[in-house]
């Protein structure tokens, strides 16, 4: 199964790109076919992120059911389900992302005060510029 999903990367994507290094950019790559992260770290490009969801279910045919109130058997609702849900997936796709970097953000410049993580954030870029 990974060497059908590497063929498929290869031949949708090519080949891996090569690393370059320019002295005022750094290290960097002429496309981000990564989508941003390589081995789970972020490598400076913008993170892209692609999703999927389920169509949501509607119910066309009633199901045979119960009425809590006079315990009959009884047909459930038709019920039409939202079918434009896929624009509202989108808010809770980039929200969750959007989480999940602060708590990586907080976890590794993290601190009990915005000025202590600030602070943190600054020390740790002047280290790597250093390098």
């Amino acid at each position: 199964m990974v060497l059908v999903w590497n063929l498929l990367n290869f031949l949708v994507l090519g080949p891996h790109d090569k690393i370059f290094y320019n002295a005022k950019r750094g290290f960097y790559r002429t496309t981000n076919k990564a989508g941003g992260v390589e081995g789970g770290i972020s490598n400076g490009e913008p993170i892209i992120i692609t999703y999927t969801m389920k169509p949501i279910p509607s119910l066309v045919n009633s199901l045979v059911s119960v009425n809590l109130k006079t315990k009959r058997m009884s047909k459930a609702e038709i019920v039409r389900s939202d079918v434009c849900a896929v624009a509202a997936l989108g808010v809770i796709g980039e929200s969750a992302v959007a989480c999940e970097i602060a708590n990586a953000f907080k976890e590794k410049f993290g601190a009990d005060s915005l000025q202590d993580i600030k602070n943190n954030f600054d020390l740790y870029n002047k280290r790597i510029k250093a390098l």
